[in-house]
């Protein structure tokens, strides 16, 4: 697993799914995102795209705070980066 793998599962640990402030199905999300991002055996470009799916259909999602989305934003950007 590469660095900046690990580097976004553990924000996405901190400032997503354990902030009890964000929405259950948006915790869920990022949780399943972390779980494609550490699948073993798998490239780690078809990890990124597999966490990108999750969590850009949930980066537009009305009810996410703010804080939260730029979180997601900074992750898709580091997810995107991920050759």
């Amino acid at each position: 697993m590469s660095d900046r793998i690990q580097n976004v599962i553990e924000y996405m640990q901190n400032y997503v799914v354990a902030d009890t402030m964000v929405p259950r199905n948006i915790r869920k999300a990022a949780s399943d995102a972390i779980s494609q991002l550490q699948r073993s055996g798998v490239e780690n470009k078809v990890k990124a795209y597999a966490a990108i799916e999750l969590l850009d259909e949930i980066s537009n999602d009305p009810n996410m705070p703010m804080h939260t989305r730029t979180v997601i934003w900074e992750v898709l950007s580091e997810l995107e980066k991920i050759e």
